[in-house]
């Protein structure tokens, strides 16, 4: 008798927990949950059918800047908006032009560096960030920075100008300290396929005429 009602209790047991299992999975926050992962994930698969148009990517990104600019330019607010995205630009600008190993580190740690002959091989440059991130991140955040101007308590009142002058000094002091990186290194950051040497190609061993009988 205290085995049967041990087995009915267990059974009990395990019924309950099934059903809070399945109220748990029904729930309005795992349901959240998996519609935002559907979305998150057909998003996701639709940046990945755009990597290769290379040219409409940027074409799209230039609609949603100039739609930026004509913004601000009616609204004439939200400067701090705009030199804000400016820094960040420029930040990712940086990242953009950078190789991805620092040659000045490479050389410390006696690594391989770029070639300097001919006869070296030729590595293409790797960028610190590359194309499709580039443009995805200065794309997300003219999005962001649209959307922003529709909100008052972003508007803060500046001097335009000023915010210019520190803009184009910054650009400027960066932009000069990238040159010379890329003078000092040898680089160029941006690659068009493997390199063709103009050397001497040593004679064919096929080529060569046989010995006439």
């Amino acid at each position: 008798m205290d085995a049967g009602a041990a087995t009915t209790a267990t059974a009990t047991a395990t019924a309950i927990a099934t059903a809070v299992d399945d109220l748990s999975s029904t729930s309005p926050s795992a349901a959240v949950a998996r519609w935002s992962f559907t979305i998150s994930r057909r998003y996701q698969h639709l940046l990945d059918k755009t990597t290769p148009y290379v040219l409409y990517r940027w074409i799209g990104f230039a609609a949603v800047a100039f739609t930026y600019v004509v913004r601000v330019y009616f609204v004439q607010g939200f400067y701090i908006i705009t030199y804000g995205l400016g820094i960040y630009i420029l930040n990712l600008l940086i990242g953009f032009l950078s190789p991805q190993v620092d040659p000045e580190v490479e050389s410390l740690a006696d690594g391989p560096t770029l070639p300097t002959r001919g006869t070296d091989e030729f590595r293409p440059f790797v960028r610190r960030l590359p194309e499709f991130k580039f443009w995805y991140s200065i794309t997300k955040a003219f999005c962001i920075a649209f959307v922003m101007t529709f909100f008052t308590v972003f508007d803060v009142p500046v001097f335009w100008p000023i915010l210019l002058f520190y803009w184009l000094v910054l650009f400027t002091l960066t932009m000069r300290r990238q040159i010379m990186h890329m003078i000092k290194y040898k680089y160029v950051p941006f690659s068009f396929g493997k390199q063709q040497y103009g050397g001497k190609r040593a004679p064919s061993t096929d080529s060569m005429s046989l010995p006439r009988d």
